[in-house]
């Protein structure tokens, strides 16, 4: 399955970045932390040039612990200051003022050298859809400013927003890029809820899904399913072994339809949210 989600008003809001970016000091690259590498925009470098850059992964409630630990050194060792934080909560969100601060020293330092008062840091917060931009947002202003919603495309244009007296933040509308090179990159982006629900096929996702969690957490599913003797594999299981999954978990679900047939479709959607309700648990799609 190829996934491609990339309207018109992506590509404007692209186009509006790069004419703003002479504005900015410091670019907040927000991510998931369930899929840290497949929800950087590869577009973000080309809108950021040499501004520095703060790294957030987000929803770092919803990722595996260890996996997000694993990832943070990884962006670290690149060059990226990195922080996680749960927007939902705010778990992590009040230290990103000072980290935007500490990004911008060098600049202040030198406006302070020929007599200039330094001014509120200017941020750029960029993110794919539904990464929770408009709820960090929010968090960061103490107050109710972005729109927010469950679903990806809510925000639309751009507004300048205050964050304190020490920062202001440009919020902007979620953008993906045009070509997904590799096919697993829109199937995670998918899983998660980045892209609309009307474009994907909730079969393949589950396929996935269940292809992912039997190779990095077999243990999730058999509690989750009820699934017994499922062996622990390292290579990619075979689509026939994925249908006696759908198979069991449907029959286990209930998901049978006339003449005692699997409803696949049914059982996928049970899949895939049970993924994003957490009900699997706190999973990481990828790895360093």
């Amino acid at each position: 399955m190829t996934i491609q989600w990339y309207p018109g008003h992506m590509a404007k809001a692209k186009r509006q970045m790069i004419e703003k970016i002479k504005l900015i000091d410091v670019v907040i690259e927000l991510v998931d932390s369930r899929i840290p590498e497949s929800s950087r925009n590869p577009l973000v470098d080309e809108i950021a040039a040499d501004k520095p850059r703060l790294l957030i992964l987000n929803k770092a409630d919803m990722a595996d612990p260890h996996v997000t630990s694993a990832w943070k050194d990884t962006f670290k060792q690149k060059g990226y200051s990195v922080h996680s934080v749960n927007s939902q909560t705010g778990e992590g969100t009040k230290a990103i003022p000072d980290l935007v601060h500490q990004l911008t020293l060098k600049k202040r330092e030198k406006l302070e050298s020929k007599g200039f008062n330094a001014r509120a840091d200017r941020a750029l917060i960029l993110g794919i859809p539904n990464v929770g931009k408009s709820t960090l947002i929010n968090r960061l202003a103490n107050k109710k400013i972005a729109k927010i919603g469950d679903r990806p495309g809510v925000t639309k244009a751009q507004q300048w927003i205050k964050v304190g007296k020490t920062m202001e933040l440009l919020d902007t509308p979620g953008i993906l890029w045009p070509k997904f090179e590799d096919p697993d990159v829109g199937l995670r982006l998918a899983a998660t809820g980045a892209i609309k629900d009307e474009l994907v096929d909730f079969q393949d996702i589950a396929v996935f899904l269940l292809k992912t969690l039997w190779m990095s957490y077999p243990e999730t599913l058999s509690d989750r399913y009820g699934i017994s003797d499922l062996p622990p594999i390292e290579a990619e299981p075979a689509i026939e072994e994925i249908v006696e999954l759908f198979d069991v978990i449907g029959k286990r679900r209930g998901c049978v339809a006339g003449g005692g047939h699997i409803d696949y479709d049914r059982t996928a959607e049970i899949i895939v949210r049970d993924y994003r309700s957490q009900k699997l648990g706190r999973l990481t799609l990828e790895r360093p």
